[in-house]
């Protein structure tokens, strides 16, 4: 993995964001979200967090997230392909983290398609261990998801010893 770009930034997501959000969507999974989905989370409240990887203006990739009492839940994770392993998606997750610690939050939990070697790869990297599977539950094509779990101060030391 490469270090971030150092002229990305991490800000909050907004709704002024959707069309950049949406196109990055619609490159990154064949199975994207809806317009009225992505402009849901993009909306701003205690439950959710939506980050924005942006560099003058311009969305890298974001990370949409649910603040589930002690969890940090992960819906969302993209990158653009311009910028796809250059560090943006550790950026990202790590700026989750510092928002979920600063929460008390302890746990951070995601579900990841299983034929997805590259984002397992990622997440297990980062200290993610595969806690369960949920059987069919894409939509798209019926695959399987497979629930990785980590603890956010175990995120962090990984990401301090290069993870």
């Amino acid at each position: 993995m490469s270090a971030p770009d150092p002229v990305f930034t991490v800000r909050p997501g907004r709704p002024e964001d959707l069309a950049q959000v949406e196109r990055i969507e619609r490159r990154c999974f064949d199975d994207a979200w809806s317009r009225d989905t992505l402009y849901g989370e993009l909306l701003s409240d205690r439950m959710r967090l939506c980050l924005m990887a942006d560099r003058n203006g311009t969305v890298g990739g974001y990370l949409m997230a649910w603040r589930v009492v002690d969890r940090l839940h992960v819906l969302n994770i993209a990158v653009d392909s311009a910028y796809q392993r250059s560090g943006l998606g550790t950026l990202l997750l790590l700026e989750a983290v510092r928002d979920g610690a600063s929460r008390g939050q302890l746990e951070i939990t995601l579900e990841v398609r299983a034929s997805n070697g590259g984002a397992r790869s990622f997440y297990r990297r980062h200290s993610f261990e595969e806690t369960g599977l949920r059987p069919r539950y894409y939509s798209d094509n019926g695959e399987d998801a497979v629930v990785m779990t980590a603890r956010l101060a175990d995120v962090v030391a990984a990401a301090e010893t290069g993870g």
